[in-house]
């Protein structure tokens, strides 16, 4: 079958493309030049743009808005901007659309953006350096405080030693299963720690319905971020530790695609897209799925409307191998230059990532409270954390050990993430070699890291 990306995707390769092509990408502006950003005012009127692909989805649109009217009390003298662009968490999606507006010379001026976006926002889309803004002790008085972010989030948005990104809404990839499908399928306390396990409990299963019982999302082009982790539990690495050559062809990066594709072939593993496939778990017809703690809310919906239960485990490894779960999710970067704005944009970022945030994104949504310390005895998210628990704890216990998801050096980042993905996609679904495939596609995507 053909890969599949989303259409934001491809438009997203398209923006960058051209102006590659046509000389016109912006210079960013470096630490060093940035000016300081002025005291915050609240008396003086100021507007801001907030750009956030949270505000395309129906599930996460109306938290989000909750969130900056909650501010815009708080502050009624800035008038925060709610800007959707869709979906783009795919093929750098939403650095396009900020590219755009670089060029056009009105960026907005707070982005929620993907992880695998930061080195292209630093280099070329002009993101600001917060630290150089507001001093490093502002950044660090903001992570500091009565329900501290969690240590290991905290240098995702650092570049050479500058902050350009606050860790906003993130998840580990977790492994969600229909407990109910499995007990009747006679599977009860299912050990899913090693691919091999999930293959003997996803084939008995498709046994049982007749159907795939699995859908991986992590095989998609926009669950990227996932299959780095599958990567990294199997001892591999898709991009060297400095940074310059694209290691997803090396043996021990291929193992666990190997087993994606004996799955395929049992007639247990799902093909279809990252949409196809959390429908069909929200929707009881696979019954095992991994995907972003993101979805909790929407499968926990679809398991009450089939009257199923819904659980959880961590991600799965390979045997010998420790688990390295690798971030989904998004930091808010600063991309205005006028004072002012940089002013209140500090504050919205601020308050978009404190403990009240959490109260909202982490409930109603699913992700991680990065403040963890609020799901503790006494915390405001203790009693939520309590009933939640058994879906909660293995995000938890996984961000004790995670690690960020790899962006891809320079301009090209999209075509190699896109060249990854086309080739993890012709192996899981199409049997091609996971070696001679992944390899192939690896030293074609080191071809674009030196141009």
């Amino acid at each position: 079958m053909p890969t599949r990306h989303s259409l934001l995707g491809y438009l997203g390769f398209g923006a960058a493309a051209a102006l590659a092509l046509t000389g016109c990408a912006p210079t960013a502006t470096t630490a060093g030049s940035s000016s300081a950003a002025p005291a915050f005012d609240p008396d003086q009127k100021v507007e801001i743009v907030f750009e956030s692909y949270n505000l395309g989805s129906a599930t996460w649109e109306g938290p989000i808005l909750s969130l900056i009217e909650q501010f815009e009390a708080k502050y009624p003298n800035v008038d925060v901007i709610p800007q959707a662009n869709g979906d783009s968490t795919a093929a750098g999606g939403t650095a396009a659309s900020v590219q755009r507006q670089v060029v056009a010379g009105n960026p907005p001026d707070v982005v929620q953006m993907t992880f695998d976006t930061l080195s292209y926002a630093v280099s070329d889309l002009q993101a600001q350096p917060l630290n150089k803004l507001y001093g490093q002790d502002a950044i660090d008085e903001h992570f500091a405080g009565e329900y501290p972010m969690h240590e290991k989030v905290q240098n995702f948005g650092v570049v050479d030693g500058s902050t350009y990104g606050i860790p906003y809404v993130l998840s580990t990839p977790i492994f969600f299963y229909n407990a109910t499908a499995l007990a009747e399928a006679g599977i009860t306390n299912p050990d899913f720690s090693t691919w091999e396990s999930v293959a003997d409990i996803a084939t008995k299963v498709s046994e049982k319905t007749g159907a795939p019982s699995f859908g991986n999302s992590c095989l998609d082009a926009i669950g990227e971020w996932c299959y780095q982790s599958m990567v990294r539990s199997a001892g591999g690495r898709v991009l060297s530790q400095d940074g310059s050559t694209i290691t997803a062809g090396e043996p021990r990066a291929t193992e666990p695609l190997a087993a994606m594709q004996e799955l395929h072939k049992a007639g247990a593993l799902q093909n279809g897209d990252f949409n196809d496939q959390y429908e069909a778990f929200a929707a009881g017809t696979t019954q095992m799925h991994i995907n972003s703690a993101s979805m909790q809310a929407a499968f926990q919906k679809g398991a009450a409307a089939g009257g199923w239960e819904l659980a959880a485990a961590p991600m799965p490894g390979i045997e010998g191998q420790s688990v390295v779960p690798t971030s989904s999710g998004s930091m808010l970067s600063v991309f205005t230059q006028d004072p002012a704005k940089q002013a209140a944009a500090w504050e919205f970022t601020k308050y978009m990532t404190s403990p009240a945030a959490y109260e909202v994104i982490t409930p109603q949504i699913g992700y991680l409270p990065l403040r963890t310390t609020m799901t503790k005895e006494g915390g405001p998210l203790a009693e939520w954390a309590t009933k939640q628990a058994d879906l909660l704890t293995p995000n938890l216990e996984q961000l004790e050990v995670i690690e960020p998801w790899v962006a891809y050096p320079g301009k090209n980042y999209v075509q190699i993430g896109t060249i990854i993905m086309d080739a993890v996609e012709q192996v899981a679904y199409q049997g091609a070699d996971p070696k001679t495939t992944m390899a192939d596609a690896a030293a074609r995507a080191q071809k674009l890291v030196k141009e």
